[in-house]
């Protein structure tokens, strides 16, 4: 197709829904044509969604949580026969609840597989032909939960926070080419991802939240403006970021628990 050789190449993992079913029709709007991923057979009628904007949307239904469903993603990547420009790397699940006595590990396992492994895998086989064009830009959704310690949410925080310090180093890594990378810190998002936590009934939860719409349009200009990284949503979040740096980690401890212990909603 004729547009395929004028619209660079972008590719959005955990784009069925939320924040990155709406990173990708940033994209679409702002001239990509889209490579959409997901576990769930929703990703289908999401790309139908981002092509209807313009350009053509592609979807692989892969499971990233495994190492076969990566490479999957990848080899559809390498079959497009395109350069990628930009990816954003957004997958990620959480896991609310008392660690100890009321998770189960292997939700927690395989939330490390998702929000951890696989950013890591994919950015293994995404990044070396970004280099060796000198041009890409990276996108990866990590949280301002990455900036403190998360109680009832411990291993999904600590699973953010190793996003955030992975595309930083990245960066400096990187800082001699033409490859950026940038970090999206979201706050509560309008999202399913408190009610798949099982976290409905916490504060944070069932409190206000940022429209992944806006969220999605601020990272994206984050990511083409060449930015380190971007707080998105409401100026709560900006805030919030901005305490985590002169309060202890007890006390921030302290705050998250607040917002995301179970039952608190009713407190």
């Amino acid at each position: 197709m004729a547009t395929d050789a004028v619209r660079p190449l972008a590719v959005v993992t955990g784009a069925s829904s939320g924040i990155g079913y709406e990173l990708a029709k940033q994209f679409a709007r702002n001239g990509f044509d889209v490579l959409v991923t997901a576990a769930s057979p929703g990703i289908v009628d999401a790309a139908r969604d981002v092509a209807a904007l313009g350009g053509r949307a592609d979807a692989v239904q892969a499971d990233l949580t495994s190492y076969e469903g990566v490479e999957q993603l990848h080899a559809a990547i390498k079959a497009a026969g395109r350069p990628v420009e930009a990816i954003a790397i957004n997958a990620g699940v959480g896991v609310g609840g008392d660690f100890t006595r009321e998770t189960r590990l292997e939700d927690e396992l395989n939330l490390i597989s998702l929000n951890v492994t696989s950013s890591v895998h994919l950015a293994k086989r995404v990044l070396p032909d970004m280099v060796a064009r000198d041009r890409g830009r990276v996108l990866f959704t990590a949280s301002i939960a990455s900036t403190t310690p998360a109680p009832f949410e411990a291993v999904y925080g600590a699973s953010k926070a190793f996003i955030l310090s992975f595309a930083e180093a990245l960066r400096n890594e990187l800082k001699e080419t033409k490859v950026t990378v940038t970090a999206l810190m979201p706050g509560p998002t309008d999202t399913n991802f408190f009610h798949r936590a099982g976290m409905d009934d916490t504060r944070v939860g069932a409190g206000k939240k940022d429209d992944p719409a806006e969220v999605a349009r601020q990272g994206f200009e984050a990511l083409m403006a060449g930015k380190d990284h971007i707080v998105a949503g409401s100026i709560t979040n900006t805030l919030h970021t901005t305490a985590a740096k002169f309060l202890t980690e007890n006390a921030k401890a302290e705050q998250h628990r607040k917002l995301s212990e179970p039952g608190s909603a009713r407190k």
